[in-house]
């Protein structure tokens, strides 16, 4: 039941139809008392920069979350930025402070991350190879890099926004060892496929998966189903995995938890979610 008292987190992008989110926060909002609510906004690039401002001038807005095409543009709308999205290029997520300014920040790498926390993987020391520099990439590695990891393999067939991604994590993170220009999965303790390579039927794997050691975790982007091709290969070759939707479900607490909304667990929202 929506009221008068009822805070609103806007999901704003364009088109909406394919939005999950609401069908997630929404049913966890309704089983736990919660009076927020999740409302899709279908906003055009051209509106974007003052529809956030307006909305942001609402007395009963707890946030926003931001999805494509958006977010790049949210950089330069808000007032701060986290090191995580200034690495990533992009924020998801938007909450107005105490003072009224607009605090941006980016979870998808956070939602990745607390996944293989979760699952019992140590990440603090490790060697992470990252194939796929866009927005998805970019935020996993700069999550990675935030959780420890000693040396981090960039690769992007577009090689010059690698180049950049690298750029940026040693500006923030100069201790770390960043490496670029192979795809070479070997020696890698964690291997993370963040291209669309899986989506559609015949697509070729994105690293070579004889060279990824059984003893290695390999983490998916692609949420399309479940066991990608990619993921049923290093199943095969003995490795632990993460499936896309993982990285969905595990962000969210942190979403709350920036909200300042009451948390919980990826298996809770499990539980609760109406996906269709």
């Amino acid at each position: 039941m929506i009221t008068g008292t009822t805070r609103l987190i806007g999901h704003i992008g364009f088109p909406t139809e394919s939005f999950k989110s609401p069908m997630i926060y929404n049913p966890y909002f309704e089983r736990e008392g919660i009076d927020a609510v999740v409302v899709p906004l279908g906003c055009r690039s051209a509106d974007y920069p003052a529809f956030l401002k307006l909305f942001f001038g609402l007395t009963n807005v707890l946030g926003t979350l931001i999805t494509m095409p958006h977010k790049v543009a949210t950089l330069a709308l808000v007032d701060e930025v986290s090191p995580t999205a200034a690495i990533a290029g992009a924020c998801n997520a938007v909450r107005r402070d105490g003072d009224g300014r607009l605090i941006g920040d980016m979870f998808d790498g956070e939602g990745f991350v607390r996944g293989l926390r979760r699952k019992g993987r140590a990440i603090a020391g490790a060697r992470a190879l990252v194939v796929g520099a866009g927005g998805v990439g970019s935020a996993i590695a700069a999550s990675l890099a935030k959780a420890g990891v000693a040396e981090l393999g960039l690769f992007d067939h577009q090689g010059g926004i690698a180049e950049a991604l690298g750029g940026r994590l040693s500006r923030h993170y100069p201790g770390l060892h960043v490496a670029m220009g192979t795809d070479d999965p070997a020696g890698f303790d964690i291997v993370v496929n963040a291209t669309p390579l899986g989506m559609r039927a015949g697509d070729p794997l994105p690293v070579d998966v004889a060279r990824i050691a059984p003893s290695a975790f390999v983490g998916e982007v692609v949420m399309t189903h479940e066991v990608t091709p990619f993921l049923a290969a290093v199943r095969a070759r003995g490795c632990a995995f993460q499936v896309g939707t993982d990285m969905l479900f595990e962000q969210i607490p942190a979403y709350l938890e920036f909200f300042g909304l009451p948390s919980t667990t990826a298996d809770e929202l499990r539980t609760s979610a109406r996906l269709v």
